[in-house]
């Protein structure tokens, strides 16, 4: 439907959630996700609680309405255990990881005449994170790895089969360009907001993780092991990673050839990567075109 009051007031909520538990069993693993004092409500797009009517961005020119959100939480426990043929592999043991204190930023960039979302930006954020792995852990991971490799590469598929479609709804209305194209009639406030608009769009869907800080340790199980490695002589070891804002920026749509001037850490550097890949897709055209 169109967005009007309903969604104004739907989107106004402030919702708070005690505790969440999601458990996942299948043959070729068992997954448990539990996530306590969820809360989620409405931001301006400085990411600060504040009058909901300075939450949305509507520019009534495009036609687009833009909506911020923000999720957090106090701890997050994911745990993932690999089994073999439906039994549990006494070799490995379950895989952890605790968090505390993150959060999520939502931000959605929908059309007014059908709620249609057009663009997204979804930003993970984590502080200090804590992980210990064994090597029996890493087998499991990889395990558990495998067993969602199928669906992955389905999921991959079935993006490629949407990317056109999204690609072709992301640029704006012919409307709205004509109404750009014309400067002169346009009312000042209706430039303000078209400017504070584009100051906070999304040109495309994007996902990004932010930790703060991970201190990574990695050891060998040496209780499972103990009286082998006694016979061999051999002692356990351990190695400890430590990374500091570590970022990872993931553009599921972005077309090769496209500006990159608009991505979250853009540099000079992917200005020479982008005059490469133009240059390798106008030789791939031209072969195309040749055939």
């Amino acid at each position: 439907s169109e967005y009007g009051f309903a969604e104004k007031v739907v989107e106004g909520m402030f919702i708070v959630v005690n505790s969440i538990t999601i458990k996942i069993h299948s043959k070729a693993f068992h997954a448990s996700f539990e996530l306590w004092q969820l809360q989620g409500y409405s931001v301006n797009p400085n990411w600060q609680q504040s009058d909901l009517r300075l939450t949305r961005i509507t520019d009534p020119q495009r036609g687009e309405v833009l909506t911020f959100k923000e999720l957090t939480w106090q701890t997050l426990r994911i745990e993932a255990d690999a089994t073999d043929n439906g039994d549990q592999d006494p070799v490995t043991t379950p895989l952890r990881l605790i968090t505390n204190q993150g959060r999520i930023q939502i931000s959605l960039k929908r059309r007014t005449k059908d709620c249609n979302v057009v663009a997204s930006k979804l930003m993970f954020l984590l502080d200090d994170l804590l992980w210990v792995l064994t090597d029996s852990q890493l087998k499991a991971m990889m395990k558990y790895a495998e067993s969602l490799s199928e669906a992955m590469e389905k999921s991959a598929q079935q993006r490629k089969s949407l990317a056109p479609e999204s690609v072709q709804i992301t640029p704006p209305a012919p409307s709205a360009q004509q109404s750009w194209s014309q400067p002169f009639g346009v009312s000042p406030n209706a430039s303000s907001i078209s400017q504070y608009f584009d100051k906070h769009d999304m040109k495309e869907s994007s996902y990004h993780l932010l930790i703060s800080r991970l201190d990574l340790h990695i050891c060998d199980d040496s209780h499972a092991r103990e009286s082998g490695a006694l016979k061999h002589g051999m002692l356990g070891g351990a190695i400890q990673l430590t990374f500091r804002r570590m970022a990872f920026d993931y553009y599921p749509f972005h077309r090769a050839g496209d500006a990159c001037k608009h991505w979250v850490r853009y540099s000079d550097a992917m200005e020479t990567r982008g005059q490469w890949a133009k240059k390798l897709v106008g030789d791939f055209q031209s072969k195309i075109e040749k055939l």
